[in-house]
């Protein structure tokens, strides 16, 4: 198969990710992160970056938005939101970070391809996302792409989704948000 042939398969594939996504639980989700007095983002590896993404599209709309593990990251409390996305739902340091959020009075909500996983048994919200699991002969979702490439897509295209959730909700445009724009570049 030539490169673009598996463009166009990815493509494919992130097209049906909408109907592996809960509409209710996206909502959910949306309305959690605006009620939110902060958002504490966490992720691995490239679900990490994913994250860091979405952290910085919500401060862009003005949420006070963090990325655990930063080193300017504040506190965690009653009444803020850790959103954690992990395709497993069983990384030992994001479980740890569920458990102590909680403990904290914090509220938890995952992103996942495991919705039976420890993390999202913690979370208040869970919003399954199409991927493949650790172990593939598993997987619900089949993908042509490697380890987590699907679910880490997804992620970074639901968090958008999410951003254009919240700014229909709160009436901002694209102009609006550029005021909150790194600008030390």
């Amino acid at each position: 198969m030539q490169t673009v042939q598996y463009l166009s398969e990815i493509i494919k594939e992130l097209e049906r990710a909408p109907e592996a996504v809960s509409g209710e639980e996206a909502d959910r989700l949306a309305s959690a992160i605006m009620e939110a007095g902060q958002i504490f983002m966490a992720g691995a590896g490239r679900s990490g970056f994913m994250v860091k993404s979405i952290a910085m599209r919500l401060m862009h709309i003005g949420l006070n938005s963090h990325v655990v593990g930063e080193t300017v990251t504040p506190g965690i409390g009653r009444g803020d939101l850790l959103l954690i996305g992990s395709g497993s739902g069983e990384t030992r340091s994001l479980a740890a970070m569920a458990d102590k959020a909680k403990s904290l009075g914090a509220s938890v909500a995952l992103l996942t391809t495991a919705p039976q996983s420890y993390i999202a048994s913690v979370a208040d919200i869970v919003v399954p996302l199409p991927g493949s699991q650790k172990d593939p002969a598993n997987a619900q979702y089949k993908t042509i792409q490697p380890m987590g490439s699907l679910f880490e897509q997804s992620l970074l295209l639901f968090g958008d989704a999410v951003v254009l959730k919240i700014m229909e909700i709160t009436k901002q445009t694209t102009v609006s948000m550029y005021g909150k724009h790194a600008n030390l570049e």
